[in-house]
């Protein structure tokens, strides 16, 4: 009877053991959590709802999830050159600006398209009068300067047979695009998910022509999300784990935009929150729209601006568009 006690007691005692050292090891693992690898990605403007779905996954801790630490910050210089020289993993670019970045050998890669289809065009005060791009002739437009812009004007105006040559541009800067057709100019390039939604809450009418409807070439990719040829072939479960995060970041931003619109105002309290609200709910249907899922990019849209850019005397040459995307990091 003693020997039988005394071999119970002994197992007590081993498996007391046992049970503090998986108590002390279980409490180490509470002292010292796994470590996070740390991202940089770079916005190429300031906070808004194109962006909602990455601080949606950034707030929620899908990044977490994925091992990942992500920090977003507004790029002090060119996004494209900063991705490429592996000083951030990440940016958000468009489709034009990649273009351009491949033909001068600048190694990024789109991933995915934040919104499906592009909801830019040019907008007036309603008074103007300019209901299609045959109404530019005689007016005058405000801009940022850039050659794409009145390449986009005249090819527009060529297909209303109307002379391009009778638009006034004025180079405005950067300034705000409804100060601009209310003070400055008669049209301006906006997009209407941040700019359009201003001017509606503002009680603005205006009148918007929406690129895309104009032509079937213009209804490219902006904006995206980039990474660096370099950062897909050294380590492509970085990418993937990323994207898998920000995918459900934007899942969030489609399926509970008044959530989503929340999460941005706290990371950007500056922002009015009706407008936030307002472009939420619009951009909501927008980002994965008639697409099998979010962030697909089509072969077929790359090279038809591409040639629309080539045609307009952009480009010199057309670029390998199979290597200016890709879709394989999508869930």
């Amino acid at each position: 009877m003693g020997k039988l006690v005394g071999k119970h007691f002994f197992t007590f005692c081993l498996c007391l053991i046992l049970f503090s050292v998986m108590l002390l090891i279980w409490g180490c693992k509470i002292d010292q959590p796994e470590k996070l690898e740390k991202i940089t990605l770079l916005l190429d403007w300031t906070p808004n709802t194109n962006y909602s779905g990455l601080y949606a996954a950034m707030d929620q801790g899908f990044y977490r999830d994925e091992g990942l630490e992500i920090e977003i910050i507004q790029a002090p210089g060119s996004v494209v050159s900063m991705v490429a020289a592996n000083q951030a993993h990440f940016g958000i670019s468009y489709q034009e600006e990649v273009t351009y970045a491949r033909l001068s050998e600048i190694p990024v890669v789109s991933i995915a398209a934040i919104i499906q289809h592009n909801t830019s065009g040019f907008a007036s005060l309603k008074a103007r009068g300019i209901e299609t791009p045959a109404d530019f002739e005689g007016k005058s437009y405000g801009g940022w300067g850039s050659p794409i812009e009145e390449a986009t004007i005249k090819a527009l105006m060529d297909l209303y047979n109307t002379d391009y040559e009778k638009v006034d541009i004025i180079t405005t800067g950067e300034v705000d695009s409804l100060i601009v057709i209310e003070h400055h100019a008669d049209f301006a390039w906006i997009y209407y998910g941040w700019t359009g939604i201003e001017a509606k809450l503002k009680g603005m009418e205006i009148n918007f022509i929406e690129l895309r409807h104009e032509d079937q070439a213009l209804d490219y990719y902006t904006p995206v999300l980039i990474t660096s040829e370099k950062l897909i072939a050294e380590n492509p479960m970085m990418v993937k784990r990323f994207m898998r995060a920000t995918t459900q970041g934007y899942q969030l931003a489609i399926e509970k935009p008044a959530e989503a619109a929340q999460i941005l105002l706290q990371y950007a309290p500056e922002l009015d929150e009706k407008l936030v609200m307002a472009s939420q709910i619009w951009l909501s249907e927008k980002y994965q729209a008639d697409a099998e899922k979010w962030g697909l990019q089509s072969l077929k849209t790359w090279e038809a601006y591409s040639r629309w850019l080539h045609e307009q005397g952009l480009i010199e040459k057309i670029p390998d568009a199979e290597k200016a995307f890709t879709n394989k990091f999508l869930r």
